[in-house]
């Protein structure tokens, strides 16, 4: 870097601090520009005016209807199979009994199953009537066209037991 004299220095400084600034400024209209505006905009809102743009922003100003339920559509497929249950031990499962093979913890509504994809969602109307099941483990490769539901307790799974049962893929 040159060695510049007294004055030369000073203004080179100045320079800096000016592009600085000129950055900062600017830099925030391109990155937040709304909150740019808002801070050279200064409005007041009262009242009604105030309440309806909060709301707006919230995104609760209308009705949007609700999502579809499983309930109201129809299944995919309807199959008649073995339905096993498991619980939560080494001998049941591999040497991470409590994660599932999508990397889930285990919990009441989660099944095993090799024949449908991770995150399908399925009903044993027989059993447990509308309760919604979601495919997020696998189980023992030998078991290709078996349902296995996650039960707390080992002996709710062995009192379970093996049943043939509808299963209602959605």
């Amino acid at each position: 870097m040159a060695n510049y004299s007294g004055n030369k220095k000073g203004y080179f400084q100045v320079m800096e601090i000016i592009l600085l600034v000129f950055v900062l400024v600017f830099g925030g209209y391109i990155f937040m520009p709304q909150a740019a505006e808002a801070f050279l905009t200064p409005t007041t809102i009262s009242g009604r005016a105030a309440d309806l743009e909060i709301l707006a922003k919230q995104n609760k100003n209308r009705e949007h209807g609700r999502l579809p339920e499983i309930a109201d559509s129809q299944p995919k497929k309807v199959l008649k199979i073995i339905t096993t249950a498991y619980s939560s031990e080494v001998g049941q499962t591999d040497s991470t009994p409590f994660i599932t093979a999508s990397g889930t913890t285990v919990r009441h509504g989660v099944v095993a199953a090799n024949f449908l994809p991770i995150g399908t969602k399925v009903r044993f109307p027989e059993l447990y009537g509308n309760e919604v099941f979601v495919v997020e483990d696998r189980m023992n490769p030998r078991f290709n066209r078996r349902v296995d539901i996650w039960m707390e307790k080992t002996p709710e799974a062995k009192q379970f037991g093996v049943k043939w049962t509808t299963v209602e893929v959605f």
